[in-house]
């Protein structure tokens, strides 16, 4: 883990030191070195499942993926922010790239703590950089409202679960992930003990976000700068997963009723959320509505508590940090030339970006989950272990299909074809940065089409 660890923490002195000419170059280069390491992890040679163990941190095959991911994504943020940061100070820059690092600091110890009270910590910490990336650096002037949101929803979905920790701990004796799974299960028959449980995941399905709770998401998304939402799409809302994944092991006996609703929840919003991303009028407000359908299946592949509703939902999880970080990348590139978010005003881009209009294509194929890519992979597993359960969810699940390939092919439609607007005059080529920027997001979602087992976590 120091391997990691240490490197990320001197990335901190080094944007500080470092001369202004060779800033951004010298962060990306440690950075990608860093993300390089951090791919041993995958090698998991142990049978219990747990390696790189130490006093407070491990890894395990469902950590590992999201850790990776995590690491993978700070050069891809370096590299995705240098434009639109030039015009700042240096003093400015610094501090901008600070805050990417200690994100990325807090995520790693969140994914790799084996005490749920260290993963509670993280799981708060990480609020703060992102709400300063949000309302400090974000675009337009309803930043701060956003930021508003961000926090509040967050933490009053959190609080609960602090509560619920801390009974935990008073009646098994320890918060360690290592020896919860060991302890005897209660028979949880009260009120009180409903609530524990809703409690309990509370936190984890604001962060999601599940349909109902998702309103502080798109604001957030679409008011943050690009690194923001590329972390916000990529990683944050992971973090919720992995812990509904963690907790679970815990509320055994009271999920197989108390989920019923929370999973018709999901599933509707998955229709819901898909509706509402036809008619969007703001590219980067629908590639966070089709965060908030996507994270639904999620919800629903977990709360079912089957070994294929788990590995689909952390494939799908990984799949959809790539191919959402694409996208909302790919969005920048055509608001940083137009200035606009609107699709209307800044259509026919493949007169004007030929090149770009096709990795437009292949990320909207990959968001709408066409074969062999691990989106696929992920929603298959996740319908599979679904329909298993009851045979009514196909109608939820099979629309939102649709409604999701539909929406992906009218962004594509709406950006790229049509005749350019009038108004545009002089347009910026796109550059090489931006298209290596979109390549190190497609790579691995493609090279995981040959090696899936790697994300597959619990269940190989």
């Amino acid at each position: 883990m120091l391997k990691v660890l240490l490197p990320t923490l001197m990335l901190i002195p080094t944007a500080w030191l470092a001369t202004t000419k060779w800033l951004w170059l010298t962060m990306l280069a440690h950075s990608l070195t860093i993300a390089m390491v951090s791919l041993s992890w995958l090698k998991n040679l142990s049978e219990t499942g747990w390696t790189s163990l130490n006093l407070f941190m491990a890894t395990d095959p469902l950590s590992t993926p999201l850790l990776v991911l995590t690491c993978w994504l700070l050069p891809l943020m370096i590299v995705a922010s240098q434009n639109h940061m030039t015009h700042n100070p240096l003093n400015r820059q610094r501090t901008y790239i600070i805050l990417l690092t200690s994100l990325q600091l807090f995520l790693i110890l969140a994914f790799s703590a084996t005490e749920i009270a260290m993963f509670y910590i993280m799981f708060e910490a990480t609020l703060i950089p992102t709400l300063i990336l949000i309302t400090r650096w974000g675009n337009q002037a309803e930043r701060l409202n956003a930021g508003t949101y961000f926090l509040f929803y967050t933490l009053a979905g959190s609080l609960p679960l602090l509560v619920a920790l801390l009974l935990l701990q008073n009646s098994t004796g320890t918060l360690s992930l290592l020896t919860l799974q060991y302890s005897a299960a209660s028979p949880l028959s009260s009120y009180g003990d409903k609530l524990w449980w809703a409690g309990c995941l509370l936190a984890f399905l604001v962060k999601m976000p599940l349909y109902g709770v998702h309103l502080w998401l798109p604001k957030a998304h679409v008011e943050a700068p690009i690194a923001g939402s590329m972390v916000l799409a990529a990683i944050l809302l992971k973090l919720g997963g992995y812990g509904m994944m963690r907790m679970l092991v815990v509320l055994e006996p009271l999920t197989e009723k108390l989920s019923y609703p929370f999973i018709i929840l999901a599933l509707w919003g998955v229709l819901m959320t898909g509706s509402m991303c036809l008619r969007q009028t703001d590219l980067k407000s629908l590639i966070a509505y089709s965060s908030v359908s996507h994270m639904g299946l999620v919800v629903g592949g977990i709360l079912v508590q089957t070994p294929w509703g788990f590995s689909g939902a952390l494939i799908l999880m990984i799949a959809h940090g790539l191919t959402s970080s694409a996208l909302f990348c790919l969005a920048n590139t055509n608001y940083e030339r137009t200035h606009t978010r609107t699709m209307i005003l800044a259509r026919g881009m493949q007169m004007l970006l030929p090149l770009m209009t096709s990795w437009w294509f292949v990320t909207s194929l990959a968001n709408l989950a066409l074969p062999p890519l691990p989106n696929l992979m992920g929603e298959l597993m996740i319908l599979t272990s679904l329909l298993n359960w009851s045979h009514w969810t196909i109608i939820l699940t099979g629309a939102g299909t649709l409604i999701t390939a539909a929406y992906s092919l009218h962004m594509f439609l709406t950006t790229q074809r049509a005749l350019a607007p009038s108004h545009i005059i002089a347009f910026e080529p796109s550059h090489t940065r931006e298209h290596l920027l979109v390549t190190l997001h497609l790579l691995p979602l493609l090279l995981l089409v040959l090696k899936p087992e790697l994300v597959w976590g619990w269940a190989t």
